[in-house]
């Protein structure tokens, strides 16, 4: 099995230390994490970690049960790139005379799918999304101008399919605690077999 590009999708209850146990996993296997992104979900007090990592898909499904095994974890996905809808936020600090004088600027932001988001006297900030490809074909572009920083965030990915885990936390939200005692039949059938 070779390596590919996975992304885990991890929902979490909002705990302080996960995020370290959740790397120490990664730590431990000594596998790189490529792209980390947390934050909240559409369902209040639960916390999503997106996670890109280079690896073979046995160690992916490993690491996935892994990660459920945390108290915290409510349930870890992993997926292919042809799985998920992602994208990743890219900023570019220039300086704003060079920009101004030697590229046309509307024609570049049209381009690339940016935009300026500071504009000073001493240097422009341009924010662009896309995939990494995309985000670096602007670097490039913007290096002879005189790069002056350059950021990326995590990727933020969502799952192809129509129904998303999102339905079954609402679900399992909704659900109030029975009035009625369950009793466990492994129990029963252990009185029943001590009684004998």
């Amino acid at each position: 099995m070779s390596k590919q590009e996975f992304t885990l999708t991890v929902y979490t209850e909002n705990q302080i230390g996960l995020l370290n146990r959740i790397a120490i996993i990664f730590s431990r296997r000594k596998i790189n994490i490529e792209s980390l992104n947390t934050s909240s979900t559409e369902v209040e007090g639960i916390h999503r970690f997106t996670i890109v990592i280079h690896e073979t898909e046995e160690v992916v499904k490993k690491l996935s049960r892994q990660i459920e095994k945390q108290v915290e974890v409510l349930r870890a996905y992993y997926n292919n790139n042809e799985e998920i809808v992602w994208q990743e936020m890219a900023m570019y600090k220039v300086p704003t005379d060079e920009i101004a004088e030697k590229v046309k600027v509307e024609r570049l932001l049209r381009q690339y799918g940016a935009r300026a988001v500071v504009i000073r006297k001493d240097y422009t900030i341009f924010e662009a999304t896309g995939h990494r490809e995309e985000t670096d074909k602007l670097i490039s572009v913007l290096e002879p101008y005189g790069l002056l920083e350059f950021v990326r965030s995590g990727r933020v990915a969502i799952i192809k399919a129509t129904r998303g885990f999102h339905e079954k936390l609402k679900e399992f939200e909704k659900r109030q605690p029975g009035e009625e005692v369950v009793e466990n039949e492994f129990l029963n059938r252990k009185d029943e077999v001590f009684s004998m």
